[in-house]
């Protein structure tokens, strides 16, 4: 099984296989943590997003990491918790699984995620981070074949707590 570790840290500054970037569907840089590791990583990630022809929500692509410690950066498009409506939490749950299956698929080792459409799309963070305890708890149980650790990296105490809390009901 993979080790789950649960931090508040700069995710730009982590030294592992891939980040995940909670990405705007044209990949382009935004606001918030998308802008952010833009901006780390450099000019070359603009222009190489720019060639891809976005992301759709619920999915994932992986690129170069560029300037930044990790080797590869994950995109994922999550839902806007109140335009998605009722799609939201299949959305969210696709985004995660779209995130571990593309790991898997480049024999990646380890990777940071942050906690998706909690922020800029309001998704609540008690749901949100229940369903990606759950999507990452059951794809280890039955999917994962090269991953060794998964960093949730979170931006206050406050959501740490809650994964923190929730991590002992998926984790036994």
């Amino acid at each position: 099984m993979a080790r789950i570790t649960i931090i508040k840290a700069d995710i730009t500054q982590l030294n592992v296989d891939a980040i995940v970037n909670s990405a705007h569907p044209s990949l382009m840089a935004g606001s918030g943590l998308c802008g952010v590791i833009h901006k780390m990583a450099g000019k070359e990630l603009e222009r190489e997003c720019a060639s891809l022809g976005g992301c759709e929500k619920g999915q994932a692509k992986i690129i170069g990491g560029y300037n930044l410690k990790a080797g590869q950066i994950i995109h994922t498009v999550g839902p806007h918790y109140f335009f998605d409506n009722e799609k939201a939490p299949e959305l969210l749950e696709s985004c995660y699984l779209s995130i571990l299956r593309v790991a898997n698929e480049n024999e990646l080792k380890s990777i940071a995620i942050p906690s998706i459409s909690t922020n800029i799309y309001k998704y609540p963070i008690n749901e949100a981070a229940s369903i990606a305890l759950k999507t990452v708890s059951n794809f280890l149980e039955n999917e994962n074949q090269h991953l060794e650790d998964i960093v949730f990296v979170l931006n206050s105490d406050d959501h740490r707590l809650i994964y923190d809390e929730l991590f002992k009901i998926y984790f036994k």
